[in-house]
């Protein structure tokens, strides 16, 4: 088991610079629940306690790491902190909420947490609003990912002869969002094939509710949007899947169920219970047997809006591609709730790649800012599911190996950058 807790009466721990952290691990803990609230609360009470720094290290190394535990033990109630610790949060501040959401199939965490009974039994009254995008300039945290996959290039198909993006030069594609997995995806996947996507196409930003129409009018040549809107280009005759999205980098992380920094702080119980029930949610659709019940569910139109028969194809991975085809994808999209630092600190390096963000950048203090890993791996325990076995996620885009503890080294790899 990886040693995500320093010693908390180490004398070799140097105090708020040391690698130990004095605390929890920037990544998702790991090892039963129980040890965990165990080490937070003694880190806890060895920092009150004996200070920090030079004196706190010369005590521990003259009576000893067990002595001083022991002496603590006999005045502190470890036993009664842990358990307080380790309960779940009280009652949710606030019950009624109206949450946002986009009528793809990513949002169906969200949306099947309402049909399935999740929100009621966390003491939620969820009202779904369906919104058109995702800007809204407000710090965000990120709680869990909604899914996995489930994005796709599609090209008009007055391209079907067109499938070497070397060729792309002067085309028009979209994405649906300047600062999104899409809008990276898509710069990575022409940039491997010399393509400057900054020079040599045409990148527009439109929501995925206008891609097809804008494909059909002849103002776009193509796009990587999310499902089930590559597929309704399909089902319209518009266009064909060029790719799937899992063919740049499988198990890419999507849409994410995110809330408000200024919320999350407010409100900790009323987050935590929303976790929780979108953690089950994404339970529930992983499950092969269920996909067709939720494609039926959700693409009534207060939810995606779409032909039931559009949003099987998505969800079961039994698909027509557009070109006379029919493909068979099980893992077309996945529902893993988990929001691994490593992909936060991948999608930094594109923004950094494309100019986006300037200068220096901490990545992992950004990446444990906004990824609320803990929170998730705890969601996923109280949810009865199995928690990630590893401490961080293995990445490999277009069969190129990506380190979070390096990312200076991979932005410098790529010939073509702003950044």
């Amino acid at each position: 088991m990886p040693r995500l807790f320093h010693d908390p009466v180490s004398p070799a721990c140097a105090g708020p610079g040391c690698g130990c952290r004095e605390g929890l691990a920037a990544s998702a803990c790991a090892g039963p629940a129980e040890d965990v609230a165990a080490r937070v609360v003694e880190a806890a009470v060895a920092r009150a306690v004996l200070g920090r720094g030079a004196a706190r290290r010369r005590l521990l190394a003259g009576v000893g790491s067990a002595a001083a535990m022991a002496a603590l033990a006999q005045v502190f109630p470890f036993a009664a902190a842990t358990e307080a610790f380790a309960q779940a949060p009280g009652a949710p501040e606030k019950k009624s909420l109206r949450v946002g959401f986009i009528p793809i199939t990513c949002a169906t965490p969200i949306i099947m947490a309402g049909p399935m009974g999740h929100y009621a039994r966390q003491g939620l009254d969820v009202e779904l609003v369906k919104t058109a995008g995702w800007a809204a300039p407000v710090p965000w945290t990120v709680p869990a990912i909604e899914n996995v996959n489930g994005q796709a290039i599609v090209l008009a198909l007055k391209h079907r002869d067109c499938r070497d993006p070397a060729t792309w030069r002067g085309m028009k594609l979209g994405v649906a969002f300047d600062f999104s997995i899409h809008n990276y995806l898509l710069r990575y996947y022409l940039a491997e094939a010399g393509i400057d996507p900054d020079r040599d196409v045409q990148i527009r930003v439109l929501p995925p509710a206008e891609m097809v129409a804008n494909l059909r009018a002849d103002n776009l040549d193509g796009f990587l949007g999310p499902d089930p809107i590559n597929q309704r280009a399909v089902y319209d005759g518009v266009g064909f899947i060029h790719l799937l999205s899992r063919e740049i980098w499988d198990g890419h992380p999507c849409c994410a169920f995110a809330v408000s920094r200024g919320f999350a702080q407010a409100a900790p119980n009323t987050t935590h219970a929303m976790l929780r029930a979108v953690v089950e949610a994404a339970g529930d659709a992983s499950k092969p047997g269920n996909r067709k019940d939720i494609a039926d569910t959700i693409a009534v139109p207060n939810y995606l809006n779409q032909p039931p028969v559009v949003v099987e194809q998505v969800l079961t991975g039994t698909y027509a591609d557009g070109l006379g085809g029919v493909k068979h994808v099980p893992d077309r999209v996945g529902f893993a709730p988990m929001p691994w630092d490593s992909f936060a600190i991948w999608i930094m390096t594109q923004m950094k790649r494309w100019g986006q963000v300037r200068g220096d950048l901490d990545y992992a203090a950004v990446a444990r800012q906004v990824y609320l890993a803990t929170d998730a791996e705890r969601a996923i325990r109280d949810a009865g599911l199995a928690p990630p076995a590893a401490s961080g996620r293995t990445i490999v885009v277009m069969g190129k190996p990506f380190d979070p503890a390096q990312p200076e080294a991979y932005l410098a790899s790529f010939p073509i950058r702003r950044g």
